[in-house]
């Protein structure tokens, strides 16, 4: 089953021009990499999705191979090689490394760095710039992604984890990118939402002209929450949201009705949320009946609704992880958010 539902805001949506991304990412740029022909840089454009470590290899007469998130850099730059050689490259040599550019001769110059230090932070939880994408800080960048990631049933801690590959998608259209991390013995619900609060109040101070909330699981679920305070957040991509539990869960009792409590109490007319459920997902206790109150979650509580209501492309909990739902809905999911599109059509 797939569903996409928008409800447009009362108010006139904020469709401004978008702002060059980082002039001085010269990784971005697919047509500088030489002897590729026009498939070659677009796999080179699916190149610049993955996570870190990244590398692309490409030989003079125009193989290509790229390896990403493999266990450390030298490893991912040798697969990369191999890759390339495998498709008759002679001579293959890595031409994009993680965020630079370090073709012999055409190296680029380090690309921004991330501060180190948390936004904000407090007992259990912090905002953290994340140093595997570019940055440029809230005067020039588009706008700032939070990330928040989930809440692992067996109490694994998930700080530091990478965000979703969607989000490279805001990543390379400008957009500096943080982590909401907590720390898993302290990490409840709403407690979690609190914080989540206090930190983008933090962010907003910093002048950041856009802020969109995302989240994976639990992270989801607290980023609908934010919702409830206007002004707060721009747009919201909650993926997979849920906050009790996998299946034979005793809080499935209750799960609907707080989700219905989440829905009711969003206030935030000027933000555009996307929400993406898939089928099969172990954390899910009733699809359809869930279905029903995200399609509520439309104007004048929120400025524009996008439901991807279990799409045919992936399923499971972890189906937002799946490079197939970034490359379907990537690109739209920042055109909605931005008010430059009203479905991924």
């Amino acid at each position: 089953m797939y569903f996409i539902l928008v409800a447009a805001a009362l108010l006139p949506a904020r469709a401004e021009p978008p702002r060059a991304p980082f002039p001085n990412a010269p990784v971005l740029n697919a047509a500088a990499v030489p002897h590729l022909s026009a498939e070659g840089r677009e796999d080179y454009a699916r190149f610049l999705l993955q996570a870190t470590p990244r590398a692309f290899a490409v030989s003079p007469e125009g193989a290509w191979g790229w390896a990403a998130a493999l266990p450390d850099a030298a490893a991912t730059a040798a697969r990369a090689v191999a890759l390339c050689a495998s498709w008759g490259g002679s001579g293959c040599q890595v031409y994009a490394q993680d965020l630079a550019v370090v073709w012999p001769g055409r190296e680029s110059p380090a690309p921004p760095v991330a501060p180190a230090a948390a936004v904000e932070a407090g007992a259990g939880w912090s905002l953290v710039p994340d140093g595997r994408f570019l940055w440029q800080g809230p005067q020039a960048a588009r706008g700032a992604y939070v990330w928040a990631h989930g809440r692992a049933a067996g109490g694994q801690d998930s700080r530091g984890s990478q965000p979703q590959p969607h989000v490279r998608v805001f990543n390379n259209a400008g957009y500096d990118v943080l982590r909401f991390d907590r720390d898993p013995t302290t990490d409840e619900t709403d407690t979690a939402a609190v914080w989540l609060k206090q930190a983008l109040r933090t962010l907003r101070a910093q002048g950041y002209g856009r802020i969109v909330m995302g989240g994976q699981s639990r992270g989801a679920w607290n980023a609908l929450q934010a919702l409830d305070t206007p002004g707060l957040i721009d747009g919201v991509v909650a993926v997979a949201p849920a906050a009790h539990g996998a299946t034979g869960s005793p809080a499935w009792a209750w799960a609907l009705e707080d989700l219905k409590q989440v829905v009711t109490a969003a206030r935030s007319p000027q933000a555009r949320v996307v929400v993406a459920n898939f089928a099969r997902d172990e954390f899910d206790p009733d699809p359809d009946r869930r279905a029903v109150l995200f399609r509520s979650l439309g104007a004048p509580r929120v400025g524009g609704m996008l439901f991807l209501d279990r799409p045919q492309e992936v399923t499971g909990h972890g189906g937002g992880a799946d490079a197939r739902f970034t490359l379907r809905y990537g690109s739209c999911l920042l055109e909605f958010i931005e008010a430059r599109a009203e479905g991924c059509g």
